[in-house]
C-alpha cells in the first residue's frame, strides 16, 4: 500500500524518472542495441496514441455546452503575444549590435529560439487533466486548448521566419501543416468523444467513471516524452554552456508564465484556468516545429520546459 500511494502522490516525477532511466539504459547498455531498433518504431506509434486516449477519456467527461469563449482566454493570449514580442524585439535588438561571428560563439540566437518554442506554443492537450484535479473548469480549459492551437498555427509561421530568414517557410503550407498535426490528438478525440456522449452514452458513463483514467493515459504520454528529450540532449553537439543556459532559462520562463498566468486570471476568478493555459504547454508540437522551422537544438528548450511544467504541475497536485 505504501508504494501505490507513493506512486499516486508522485505519478508524475516517477513518469519523468522512467522515461529518462529507460533511454540512457538502452544508450549505456550495448547489449540492448538491437531490442532498443526494434522498439523505437513502436514508441513512436505508441506517444501519440495515448496522448489521443487522454484527451478522449478526457472529452467524455466535458460539458460541451460549457465550452464556449470567456474572458480568462482573451488575458492569456495577450499575454502570450506580449510575452513573443518580447522576444523577437530583444532577438533583433541584439543582431542589430552583434556580428555573425560573436552570435555563432555564444549561441545567443540559439538560446532565444528555445525560449520561443517555449512560449508560442499551444496549450498542453492535457491541461484539463491537471485542471479537472486542481478544482478547475475542464470544459472552458479545453475550449482554449482550441482556441490556443489555432492562434498558435497562425504565428508560428508569421513569427518563425524573423529569427532564421533563411527558411523557406510558406504561410498556407506551414498554417495547414501545423493544424493537420494538431487534428489527430486533439480535434479528432473531441468529435470522437461528443459522439461517444449523445449516440453510447452507455460506454461513455463507464469510460468516465474510471477513477483519473485520462491523468494516468497522460503519464505514459509524459515518460515517452521525457525519453526523447534526454535523446535530444544526448545527442546534441552543442555546447555544455549553452546547454546549461537553456535549461536555466526555461525554468525561470516556465514560473514568469505561471505567475502572469495567475495574475491574470486572479482578478476574474479564474486563477487555476488561466495560470495553466499560459504556462502548461504542448511541448510535443513546440519540439515538432523547432525541427522544421529552426536550428534542431531549440528543440532542447522545450524538451527541458517539460520537466519543469511537470514538477510544478507535481507540486501543485501535491499540495
Amino acid at each position: 500500500m505504501g508504494i501505490i500511494r507513493f506512486l499516486k502522490d508522485w505519478t508524475l516525477p516517477v513518469a519523468i524518472a522512467t522515461g529518462a532511466v529507460c533511454f540512457l539504459t538502452f544508450y549505456f547498455v550495448p547489449a540492448l542495441d538491437r531490442l532498443g531498433d526494434t522498439l523505437g518504431p513502436v514508441i513512436d506509434v505508441l506517444f501519440p496514441v495515448f496522448v489521443f486516449l487522454t484527451l478522449f477519456v478526457t472529452f467524455c467527461k466535458v460539458d460541451f455546452h460549457q465550452m464556449r469563449p470567456h474572458r480568462w482566454q482573451a488575458g492569456v493570449l495577450a499575454a502570450q503575444l506580449v510575452l513573443v514580442a518580447v522576444v523577437i524585439g530583444v532577438t533583433m535588438i541584439q543582431d542589430s549590435s552583434t556580428s555573425e561571428a560573436t552570435k555563432s560563439v555564444t549561441g545567443f540566437r540559439l538560446f532565444w529560439e528555445s525560449l520561443l518554442t517555449c512560449i508560442i506554443g499551444p496549450a498542453a492537450a492535457a491541461s484539463p487533466v491537471v485542471v479537472g484535479k486542481l478544482g478547475g473548469n475542464i470544459s472552458t480549459m479545453s475550449s482554449y486548448v482550441l482556441l490556443s492551437s489555432i492562434a498558435s498555427a497562425l504565428m508560428i509561421p508569421l513569427v518563425f521566419p524573423i529569427l532564421e530568414p533563411m527558411a523557406d517557410v510558406a504561410f498556407i503550407e506551414a498554417f495547414l501543416i501545423i493544424l493537420e498535426k494538431v487534428s489527430y490528438v486533439l480535434l479528432l478525440p473531441l468529435v470522437l468523444g461528443w459522439v461517444m456522449q449523445h449516440y453510447v452514452k452507455g460506454l461513455c458513463r463507464r469510460i468516465a467513471s474510471v477513477p483519473d483514467l485520462n491523468f494516468y493515459c497522460w503519464a505514459i504520454s509524459l515518460s515517452i516524452t521525457t525519453g526523447i528529450t534526454v535523446k535530444n540532449i544526448v545527442h546534441s553537439e552543442a555546447s555544455l554552456l549553452l546547454l546549461l543556459s537553456i535549461a536555466a532559462g526555461t525554468f525561470v520562463l516556465c514560473w514568469v508564465q505561471f505567475g502572469i498566468g495567475r495574475l491574470v486570471g486572479r482578478h476574474i476568478g479564474e486563477e487555476i484556468n488561466s495560470g495553466q493555459g499560459l504556462f502548461q504547454k504542448n511541448t510535443a508540437l513546440s519540439i515538432w516545429v523547432s525541427y522544421m522551422y529552426l536550428n534542431p537544438v531549440a528543440s532542447i528548450g522545450a524538451g527541458c520546459y517539460v520537466l519543469w511544467q511537470n514538477i510544478i504541475n507535481s507540486i501543485e497536485l501535491k499540495r
